[in-house]
């Protein structure tokens, strides 16, 4: 099963949970009924934008903690310089 197959899945079950206990097919207590359960998606939704946020600012704030992939990239690019002069290709200056 491809990942997005797993996530469409999980989503599908979750929706079907949700307007079950929304539509008060499976009951619960009147209390969770009428006061946690309507507001669960924009819970969920406040939740996620969240995680997206902290994974965004985790990203930038270790940006430059990858010192390996910068001497990577540089290799690479002298190496796609080396290349291109190779065949008569005008590169610029290092």
């Amino acid at each position: 099963m491809t990942r997005a197959q797993q996530t469409i899945s999980i989503a599908l079950l979750l929706s079907s949970l949700y307007l079950a206990v929304f539509l008060e097919i499976v009951s619960l207590p009147e209390k969770i009924q009428t006061e946690i359960i309507p507001v669960i998606p924009f819970w969920a939704l406040v939740s996620f934008g969240s995680y997206l946020l902290f994974k965004l600012g985790l990203g930038v704030f270790t940006f430059n903690d990858v010192p390996e992939a910068y001497k990577e990239l540089m290799a690479e690019i002298q190496e796609a310089r080396t290349d291109l002069r190779a065949k008569g290709v005008d590169v610029g200056e290092d």
